[in-house]
């Protein structure tokens, strides 16, 4: 079964559009914010706060700042983002903290996903991730 699940999800991160990646990414992030918040013990958060940490620095990382705009705009906020997550890994999720971060993210996928939806017709209503 992992094997079909890998397969599938590699399948539909290749015939993806560049916005629906994104899309996905966010989905992920999102995803682990949640599982950090509802983790038990303090290395289970720090795993997800770190994958969360990754995917934040991707899309940081992805931005062409030149262009200035909207992406100094997102440079802004995924540093400010990075900078939270660290901080929680190293000091402790506190609930205040771990909500700014998942109501950026959250704010930033509805934007993504609208611009997916005019650049490739439509994307689905379901998450990509688990």
């Amino acid at each position: 079964m992992d094997e079909a699940r890998a397969r599938f999800l590699r399948d539909r991160v290749m015939t993806a559009t560049p916005a629906q990646r994104v899309v996905m990414l966010y989905d992920r992030l999102v995803l682990d914010l949640t599982r950090a918040g509802d983790a038990a013990k303090q290395i289970e958060r720090s795993g997800h706060l770190g994958h969360a940490t990754q995917i934040v620095a991707e899309l940081h990382a992805s931005l062409d700042q030149s262009v200035g705009g909207p992406a100094e705009n997102l440079a802004t906020l995924y540093t400010f983002m990075i900078t939270e997550l660290v901080a929680m890994r190293a000091t402790g999720v506190t609930g205040a903290r771990l909500a700014r971060v998942e109501s950026i993210a959250t704010r930033l996928r509805s934007s993504w996903v609208q611009v997916a939806e005019q650049t490739a017709g439509t994307v689905p209503a379901g998450s990509w991730v688990s």
